[in-house]
């Protein structure tokens, strides 16, 4: 009998069944931006003052920074400290994902702008102080943190800090505006919602078999780092979003997410007024509603290939990992609640 120099993957004999149950979650949900009609958004693009523009121009140019510093760097410094194969094959269905979703950003850029709006808004996004501080914090730890580490810079990253753009276009579409814009975004947020679920089930397996102390230690690393996080994030805000009176709600919506995100790890929430409630109703409208169906002979909307696409609830971010319960246990049951995403 010759050694065994490489194990071929066996996804009928699994080490953990939320690795399939993602697996088959992601790929039914698969989508690629040149199926939106983004052209049937010009005439409300139009009716936007030139500020609005410029700030809808600066959102997308901070969502394609971190959606690439996810694609080109996150997911790669992840793949390093998979536990099973099948994890491997989940990772890399992540990582491309992300890669289109930052090239969807440059399918809205080429229908909206124009070529010298283009150049600037890249150029803001290549110098925004807080952007660029908000990168350089999170693929720190990318590159030079611990397994775990690397794992809450990711959920914190794909649960918590895009929320600050994704309010512009869930904003527009709760006030019937760039509705197929919109759709792309309600695509990424379901697929980030899925990839944070999956990446905090997995920094939990990690957390629960530290020591008391390290745990405590771990915890304490987290939410100094989600404060940091979260100062920059306010001055970030506060700048993307100058000349509108929008920065407190979008700062509510931020808090909101924080704590979706330290669900996603197994922690407790840290902010009172971030529940739903506390969110702009229009905004947390246009996140539930599902996605329009366009005609289906001219042009395809992802209603009709994807189906729809509904809100994270408070019930799917709750699965923490009970010390003394078996991985075959707690994998059944996140493996219910990734099938239940939509």
């Amino acid at each position: 009998m010759v050694d065994t120099y490489y194990k071929a993957m066996n996804w009928n004999k699994l080490e953990d069944v939320v690795d399939k149950a993602t697996w088959e979650k992601l790929t039914s949900q698969f989508w690629l931006d040149t199926r939106i009609p983004l052209s049937n958004d010009m005439d409300d693009w139009r009716t936007l003052s030139k500020l609005e523009q410029t700030v809808v121009g600066h959102v997308f140019g901070g969502l394609t920074l971190l959606d690439t510093l996810q694609s080109q760097d996150g997911i790669e410094a992840m793949l390093k400290d998979t536990r099973t194969q099948a994890e491997t094959a989940v990772f890399n269905n992540i990582q491309f994902m992300e890669s289109v979703h930052a090239k969807s950003y440059s399918s809205i850029f080429s229908t909206l702008n124009t070529a010298e709006e283009i150049e600037e808004i890249f150029d803001w996004t290549d110098h925004n102080e807080y952007l660029q501080k908000k990168a350089e914090t999170v693929n720190n730890i990318y590159q030079n943190g611990t397994p775990l580490q690397k794992k809450v810079a990711s959920v914190f990253l794909e649960s918590f800090l895009f929320y600050s753009g994704f309010y512009t276009p869930l904003y527009y579409l709760g006030n019937n505006k760039l509705a197929n814009v919109a759709e792309i975004i309600k695509l990424i947020i379901r697929d980030e919602s899925v990839h944070g679920t999956y990446i905090g089930y997995k920094f939990q397996l990690g957390f629960n078999e530290l020591s008391d102390d390290k745990k405590e230690e771990m915890q304490d690393w987290m939410y100094d780092l989600l404060y940091e996080l979260y100062d920059n994030e306010e001055k970030y805000t506060n700048e993307l979003y100058k000349g509108t009176n929008w920065t407190e709600e979008v700062m509510t919506f931020l808090r909101y997410n924080a704590n979706k995100a330290l669900m996603n790890l197994g922690q407790s929430p840290l902010f009172p007024d971030g529940n739903a409630e506390d969110v702009n109703p229009i905004v947390m409208n246009g996140i539930s509603t599902g996605t329009t169906n366009h005609d289906f002979f001219s042009q395809v909307g992802n209603g009709y290939l994807m189906g729809q696409v509904e809100a994270m609830k408070d019930s799917d971010y709750d699965i923490g990992l009970n010390d003394d319960s078996s991985n075959e246990n707690n994998g059944g049951e996140l493996f219910n609640k990734i099938r239940k995403l939509k």
